[in-house]
């Protein structure tokens, strides 16, 4: 299993981090969860695309994380023309909203087919709205879900993916919970959003203290990682986002509660487990 972190940004744009995303490759299959800003680009960094992909999971209906799921959907169904059925998973909310992107969609989606002699339809999508616990498979990995805390923003899950013997736990935006724990335990790597609190409360502006009260810190991430016997713990989408020269800290700021391996990177990090 292969985990790639084709978007380790924020809702603040950035020229080298593009939105949230991450993707994970397992055998033959591949599974994108969240859809941040850009994730098309970096997967084709990732030498893949939107076409290859079996699944898309939606961990929270927060912009930053969803914004380029239209861009998914209809790179699959043009580059695919039409073949291919993307699935998408996500919490109670997801089918109403993809709903409404189709919406968007339909003079795009018009244009092309009034162009291309190859394309007699729209996207062919299966959407199903999960509920914490649900559990599923896409091909020959199995997928569960716990529920995680990100209020107001309800509701959020985050994702188990088993494959041949390896274990992801992909979290999302969260705070320590329960749902978490039960994520990422004895998993193989466990991947986290996270914000240095240190850097974040010094800074005396109401939208970044806002923040502080439903996202995991780089220490609590660890100390979940630690409690729950994760063998790597991976960080992504950093508030504030760091620079390379600055890893270092971020690094020695987990270790000091976690014993494994920790990975911080810039967008196309890849770890194999």
């Amino acid at each position: 299993m292969e985990i790639i972190l084709t978007g380790t940004g924020t809702p603040i744009p950035d020229a080298n981090r593009a939105g949230p995303s991450t993707l994970v490759k397992a055998g033959e299959t591949q599974i994108l969860v969240d859809a941040g800003r850009g994730v098309v680009m970096r997967l084709a960094g990732a030498l893949t695309g939107a076409p290859a992909l079996d699944a898309v999971l939606i961990t929270h209906l927060h912009s930053d994380h969803v914004c380029a799921l239209n861009d998914i959907i209809t790179t699959h169904w043009v580059m695919s023309q039409e073949s291919a059925t993307l699935k998408i998973f996500g919490p109670v909310g997801t089918e109403e909203f993809v709903r409404r992107q189709m919406h968007a969609l339909e003079p795009d989606i018009g244009y092309r087919i009034e162009h291309h002699d190859f394309l007699e339809r729209g996207p062919q999508l299966e959407v199903t709205d999960l509920e914490a616990g649900d559990s599923f498979s896409v091909n020959d990995v199995h997928v569960s879900t716990a529920a995680t805390e990100h209020s107001p923003v309800k509701p959020t899950i985050g994702f188990r993916l088993e494959h041949d013997g390896s274990t992801a736990a992909l979290a999302g935006d969260t705070l320590p919970c329960d749902g978490v724990d039960e994520l990422a335990r004895d998993a193989d790597a466990y991947v986290q959003t996270v914000l240095r609190r240190d850097i974040l409360e010094q800074i005396p502006i109401q939208g970044i203290q806002d923040i502080l009260d439903y996202h995991s810190g780089v220490v609590e991430a660890a100390q979940t990682a630690s409690r729950v016997g994760a063998k790597r713990l991976v960080l992504t989408h950093m508030v504030p986002a760091p620079q390379p020269t600055d890893y270092p800290d971020w690094i020695a700021r987990a270790a000091a509660h976690f014993d494994g391996e920790v990975v911080i990177g810039d967008d196309l990090t890849s770890v194999t487990i």
